[in-house]
Parts: structure tokens; C-alpha cells; sequence
């Protein structure tokens, strides 16, 4: 199959496709006496396999280490379960900046409760405040 039949069968846009090729994520294909490259059944199972490790956040470069592991199935899979739970701590440390994030918009957000002119808006006199370096109510001294 040609690269944009790939892309369909997996709902990874060429671009990216190459890129995996490039880095090694994905194994190069033969190539058609065109010169296409032609893939096989072992691209779009290896293609979705990073592609769900993407969808999951996991870094290129443990989805590279899964991968590893993958062609090595008889292998201790002690290291796999710490890739696994170092990123369930990176989830963790974005959760509770994201939820910092949303007290600071929902503050911020309290300081306009009625539309009127922007000139007396709260939101914007709070943002204007923080850019000359003053605290404000997202960002307390």
C-alpha cells in the first residue's frame, strides 16, 4: 500500500508517517520499481501501536523503548511497568497544573461579573496590572 492509503488506514497524515520512518519508530518500507514505498500489513499494526502510545501522551521516546520491548517478548517487563508508572506521574504533575490554571481563570474571571466598557472591565485592569509587574488576582505576590 501506497504512504496516503496508510495514512487513512491509520489516521496518521503523511508528514508525520515520514517522520516516524526517519526516526526509526516505524521500520522503512521496500519500494515499488516507481521508487514508492510500499507498506505492508506490519506498518499499519506498528503505525497504530505508536499512534495509540501518542493518544496516551507517552513520548517518542519510551514509545520507542515499548517498541523494544515489543520485538523482545520473552523479556522481563519490569522496566515496561516503570515507563508506564513514570508516566502516570507526568499525568499527574499536568492534572495539578491544569487545575492551578483553572483556579487562576476562575479568579480572574470573578473580577468581571456584568459586561460594561472594557475602560472599567476587571478582567482586563487585572491583566494590565500583572503586565506593569503588580500582583493580581491569578497571580498573588
Amino acid at each position: 500500500m501506497k504512504i496516503s492509503e496508510l495514512s487513512r488506514a491509520t489516521g496518521v497524515d503523511t508528514d508525520t508517517i515520514r517522520y516516524y520512518e526517519k526516526t526509526g519508530l516505524l521500520p522503512s518500507p521496500a519500494r515499488e520499481s516507481n521508487g514508492y514505498r510500499a507498506y505492508g500489513p506490519e506498518h499499519v499494526e506498528g503505525l497504530s501501536f505508536v499512534r495509540h502510545c501518542r493518544a496516551l501522551d507517552i513520548p517518542l521516546a519510551d514509545v520507542a523503548r515499548l517498541l523494544a520491548f515489543s520485538a523482545k517478548p520473552d523479556g522481563d517487563c519490569g522496566d515496561i511497568n516503570r515507563l508506564i508508572d513514570d508516566q502516570i506521574v507526568r499525568v499527574r504533575a499536568r492534572i495539578a497544573s491544569l487545575q492551578a490554571l483553572e483556579s487562576q481563570l476562575t479568579l480572574l474571571r470573578s473580577r468581571c461579573a456584568e459586561p460594561h466598557e472594557a475602560a472599567d472591565c476587571g478582567i482586563l485592569n487585572e491583566l494590565v496590572m500583572a503586565a506593569h509587574g503588580e500582583a493580581c488576582a491569578c497571580h498573588p505576590t
